[in-house]
């Protein structure tokens, strides 16, 4: 991997790990000019983006796997069926309060979002020129940016 092109510009991203979301947009210039011409800092970007993302992911299907089991716990009610039931309710609420810290500390929610808007733009702009003309202004306003 290559070096940064702008280390001082680097090891500010890299101590907000690479979130420029929360900045306003007229304090963003910079950093984009940066994340353009540095491949090192955009894969590593990228790299964050992927661990939290999954990290929602796993957090998400393991509240799911817990419910399931609290489930198939209630419907065969098997011997210490309420000892069983507080382990996986116990889960549950443990994979919500994962779910819940990786959404407020980090920018993936934000990431999901931004990625959302790009396909419906992709959308939008595939869309017959009278079918566009129908949508709300608010509707076309968000989608294309302007």
């Amino acid at each position: 991997m290559s070096a940064c092109v702008d280390p001082v510009l680097g090891k500010i991203l890299a101590g907000w790990r690479y979130d420029i979301s929360g900045l306003a947009p007229e304090m963003r210039g910079a950093y984009e000019a940066h994340f353009a011409e540095c491949e090192r800092c955009r894969s590593r970007r990228t790299l964050h983006r992927t661990i939290d993302v999954s990290l929602i992911v796993l957090a998400s299907v393991s509240a799911g796997v817990f419910l399931l089991a609290f489930g198939v716990i209630h419907h065969f009610a098997p011997r210490h069926t309420l000892i069983l039931e507080l382990v996986a309710l116990g889960g549950f609420g443990l994979s919500a309060l994962i779910w819940l810290i990786v959404a407020v500390a980090t920018p993936a929610p934000m990431t999901v979002v931004d990625v959302a808007r790009l396909g419906a733009r992709h959308v939008h702009d595939r869309l017959p020129e009278e079918i566009r003309q129908r949508l709300p202004e608010e509707l076309r306003m968000k989608l294309t940016g302007s």
